[in-house]
């Protein structure tokens, strides 16, 4: 069931008025039941998996709590590990590693091409592994209920596709009661306004630009495939930003409220800023979980570095199980280090904001081609075109010439509309002018809902980190 889908209109009221009638004892049993509900209309066999594998975590939980023997709470939780890490590897990895071995001795993979990849599967796996982790680590105590246990990890709303929340920001929050007159009405309606502006008007539609750029590279010139990886950039964006504020916008209607995910992170003007904002819950979470576990910042220099290097090559692969998804994270480790160099050597240095801009989205772009490519030889069709083979005068006329210039022209608007709310977030330029803000703000998303309408993609397209 997809946020931006018929049957989510009808879905959202009914789980809505009901939780509201029920009394406070029972609301939580009902978004349990509605969330896998929720997950069942993608897959009923997948549910399975889902209640499996939070359950196992739940036992090995309540052992790593009740043992007294350390090697035994190492012994649960490395069954934790084990368990979500093999179910990742089982789904996402075995037919790449299947069709890796066979290329490399000389076959053709004919036996095996895909396997289905369970709705949100990476998302719910780290945040029912970091409870169990968090309980191991002393953060918490293992005393929950089995069914608000299970609520924390399959919470409809953020369960698919994040963010990614700590058991210290949402647990307590189905614990105490909550009220039908303190319902953030404003807030999930701004909220959710702005998420399918951002996914149904601006990323979809710039999917009709992107796609057949991928799809067919030989039939575009540099400037094109430059053109349309910056167009992914910011579809990139809105698809995954647009997701995270309709599912924290309707997490509001029952007294919910997740954590922060996206701060502005095409505004960032270096590499180590634009981590601090993009997908903050995932960003955080490899943060506590595998870099600190590597040791962190607790090790020699060399040793430092690398650890930062191994964490982005992990969370990459945490991505997809392509070739490109690793070169991807290379060159943001890569990137990422040149960084912390060029302060160390140079500690007074301060790049002018404009050029630092300039920078991020040059190699957010690059980069980002990467992440979209299809494969190996694909990326390198991209790369040889942009940097050796290049031939941007007739990408010039190709874009001056374009046929559907009113689409484009439309799409080039949208960028504009949504680079002009974030600026204005940014610098609170429209807090500081109280008088716009009053007068104007509500009829600034009446026009949101009404281009959604008009200009909206109504084909109910997947959320792309559905695929992850």
């Amino acid at each position: 069931m997809l946020f931006n889908s018929l049957i989510f209109t009808v879905f959202l009221p009914i789980v809505f008025v009901v939780y509201w009638l029920l009394p406070q004892r029972f609301r939580n049993y009902h978004l349990l039941i509605s969330s896998y509900l929720f997950y069942f209309s993608y897959n009923p066999w997948f549910l399975i998996l889902l209640f499996g594998t939070s359950a196992f975590d739940y036992w090995c939980a309540l052992k790593v709590q009740s043992s007294r023997v350390q090697s035994l709470k190492k012994l649960y939780l490395s069954l934790s590990v084990i368990s979500n890490i093999g179910v990742l590897v089982a789904f996402k990895y075995v037919v790449f590693f299947y069709n890796t071995s066979i290329t490399l001795f000389g076959g053709e993979h004919t036996l095996l091409n895909s396997l289905i990849i369970p709705a949100g599967l990476s998302f719910y796996t780290f945040q029912s592994l970091s409870y169990t982790i968090d309980v191991y680590r002393g953060k918490y105590k293992a005393d929950d209920t089995f069914f608000n246990f299970l609520l924390y990890v399959s919470f409809f709303p953020h369960m698919v596709a994040g963010p990614v929340v700590r058991y210290n920001s949402l647990m307590p929050q189905f614990k105490v009661a909550h009220y039908f007159k303190n319902v953030d009405w404003e807030g999930f309606a701004k909220l959710c306004i702005w998420g399918y502006f951002k996914k149904m008007v601006i990323a979809d539609n710039l999917s009709e630009l992107v796609d057949p750029v991928f799809a067919k590279l030989n039939d575009f010139n540099s400037l094109e495939i430059l053109l349309g990886g910056f167009l992914f950039v910011i579809q990139v964006y809105c698809d995954f930003s647009g997701y995270s504020d309709i599912a924290t916008g309707v997490s509001k209607l029952f007294g919910i409220n997740l954590s922060l995910n996206w701060r502005r992170p095409l505004l960032s003007r270096s590499l180590r800023e634009f981590w601090t904002r993009n997908h903050i819950s995932i960003t955080t979470w490899f943060r506590d979980y595998v870099y600190i576990s590597l040791g962190g910042n607790r090790v020699n220099y060399s040793r430092w570095l690398f650890n930062i290097f191994a964490v982005f090559l992990i969370s990459a692969l945490w991505h997809g199980a392509n070739f490109t998804f690793v070169i991807w994270g290379a060159m943001h480790g890569t990137f990422y280090i040149f960084e912390i160099l060029l302060k160390k050597k140079f500690p007074e240095f301060k790049a002018p904001k404009f050029s630092g801009w300039l920078y991020l989205i040059a190699f957010h772009t690059l980069s980002l081609m990467a992440f979209r490519a299809s494969s190996i030889a694909d990326l390198s069709y991209i790369y040889r075109h942009l940097f050796i083979d290049v031939n941007y005068s007739e990408g010039i006329q190709s874009v001056i010439s374009i046929k559907d210039r009113l689409f484009f022209y439309i799409c080039v608007f949208l960028i504009g509309v949504l680079f002009l709310k974030e600026i204005l977030e940014e610098y609170t330029f429209s807090d500081n002018l109280e008088k716009f803000k009053n007068r104007f703000k509500p009829y600034a998303y009446i026009i949101l809902v009404a281009s959604i309408f008009i200009l909206g993609n109504f084909n109910a397209n997947e959320f792309i980190y559905f695929q992850f």
